[in-house]
């Protein structure tokens, strides 16, 4: 039998079915598409955060955030020892900021020195630090600074250096000479603890760049690393792993407790510049982190100073002069400049115990057994009586008023007064056969030795200058004899 054959046109039987897998595909298609969206949207979130942990690591806001400003506006004037240089802005800002940068000049401005222009910076950003930061810590890094951060349209103050040092080009055989480029490579004989904190301490953390002393050129002594320098007015002590003039005595504990919190109970408690480590950065390491930092530091290769006896946490007992002061003839009224017992006891005793040995829970610490005044360099005694102490972290607040004569300060004093007292704090509390001079509480409240570098500079401009008008006019000379008489 012949089969009949079937109608031509579309068989509409199975629509139902077509049309329920469509909307399935369209719907899945769609819902694929959504969560694409949030997985990107979470990897970039991921990010940023990453970043953000970043920039604190490497104490980005201390440097690009002035006092009472916008974050990473910029504007903080950094004493240098060849002038005053100021911070950028580095906040997404198409007009003032980097927000017009890419993510390839961001990393060469970070890891490079050289800004979007091709100009090149000043190494008070220690991008000779920055150096190793991995291609994923940059990327972090950009994705936070631009999306992480609020644009602050508003210009940071121009870095004006006396000349010749405000030429930038000149960097260019700065960097030549002292800028390693070398990517970070994990030592294979070493704890991945140790590679993490020496990738740390070397690079986001750049304690290299406070805590080695500085050549002619101001580049680091490589080797001299770790042994200590001066930063503007206060000097950054070794923290090499030697016993005596380094921090070999420290516990793991101790050094991650003071990483953490800025005291070191009986040791040391951070100011100036390292207080603005720990408050700004040190404090939000993962525990993990704190970790690594402080393996890693407890192995940097001893420096010793043969002038250190023994450790300079271990000097000084408790000691008062109270007793004379309240005598048979008490605190004289005559004109001139007080003793530093009465100095002592008028400024520093209600807090500092009269005895030195300081508060019982330690918020006000003792004066024996103190880095400050066990060091072989007084600048940092100088610098805490002028400056004061002022850091806050998760213990809350270490507060110590200046006595510089600024508005927050508890008092003024002259530099001959903070000589009478600082040399009473050393002779009670200290290092026997250091002292404080009148020029060095000078240099300390100016805010730092100077260098003879810009001199020496422009010498050497205007000596080239005339050694080129010299070969000029000897080259024009021969010419001239040279030439036939007509």
């Amino acid at each position: 039998m012949r089969s009949q054959a079937k109608p031509s046109g579309a068989d509409v039987s199975n629509l139902p079915c077509l049309i329920g897998c469509l909307i399935i595909a369209v719907a899945g298609g769609s819902w694929a598409g959504a969560a694409h969206a949030e997985d990107a949207a979470s990897a970039s979130a991921e990010l940023t955060l990453r970043g953000a942990y970043l920039a604190k690591a490497a104490d980005c806001g201390a440097c690009h955030t002035a006092p009472h400003g916008k974050p990473f506006a910029g504007g903080l004037a950094i004493s240098s020892p060849v002038g005053t240089i100021y911070s950028t802005n580095i906040t997404p800002s198409a007009g003032y900021g980097i927000g017009r940068h890419t993510e390839a000049q961001f990393a060469r401005a970070v890891r490079r020195g050289i800004r979007a222009d091709g100009a090149n910076l000043y190494p008070a950003m220690p991008y000779t630090s920055y150096s190793i930061f991995t291609d994923a810590d940059v990327q972090a890094l950009y994705a936070y600074f631009m999306h992480g951060t609020a644009a602050v349209d508003a210009p940071a103050p121009r870095t004006e250096l006396p000349f010749p040092m405000n030429l930038r080009v000149s960097m260019i055989g700065w960097n030549l000479l002292f800028l390693d480029t070398t990517p970070f490579q994990p030592d294979p004989r070493q704890s991945q603890l140790w590679n993490r904190g020496r990738y740390l301490v070397t690079g986001a953390a750049h304690c290299s760049a406070c805590h080695t002393p500085r050549g002619f050129l101001m580049q680091e002594k490589a080797n001299r690393a770790f042994s200590g320098g001066q930063v503007g007015p206060w000097y950054a002590p070794n923290i090499t792993s030697d016993v005596n003039s380094g921090i070999g005595s420290w516990s793991q504990d101790e050094l991650v407790q003071y990483l953490r919190t800025g005291d070191a109970h009986h040791k040391a408690q951070a100011a100036g510049s390292m207080g603005e480590a720990v408050a700004h950065s040190f404090q939000y390491f993962t525990d993990a982190d704190l970790e690594a930092v402080a393996t890693y530091v407890r192995t940097v290769p001893a420096i010793h100073d043969p002038s250190d006896p023994r450790s300079r946490f271990s000097f000084g007992t408790a000691s008062s002069d109270l007793g004379v002061l309240r005598g048979k003839y008490g605190v004289g009224t005559q004109k001139g400049d007080p003793t530093g017992a009465e100095l002592f006891q008028g400024n520093c005793a209600s807090c500092h115990a009269p005895l030195g040995q300081g508060s019982k829970d330690g918020y006000y610490p003792s004066l024996f057994s103190n880095s400050v005044l066990g060091s072989s360099n007084p600048n940092n005694l100088i610098a805490v009586i002028l400056n004061g102490v002022d850091r806050t972290t998760r213990l809350g607040q270490a507060y110590m008023p200046g006595f510089a004569g600024g508005p927050n300060d508890l008092a003024a004093l002259s530099d001959n007064e903070i000589v009478l007292l600082g040399n009473y704090l050393l002779e009670h509390y200290g290092r026997p056969g250091v002292a404080v001079t009148a020029r060095q509480v000078a240099e300390v409240r100016r805010g730092g030795p100077s260098s003879s570098l810009v001199t020496l500079a422009r010498a050497g401009v205007v000596a080239a200058m005339a050694l080129v008008l010299i070969v000029l006019f000897l080259v024009v000379r021969r010419i001239k004899r040279s030439k036939p008489v007509s």
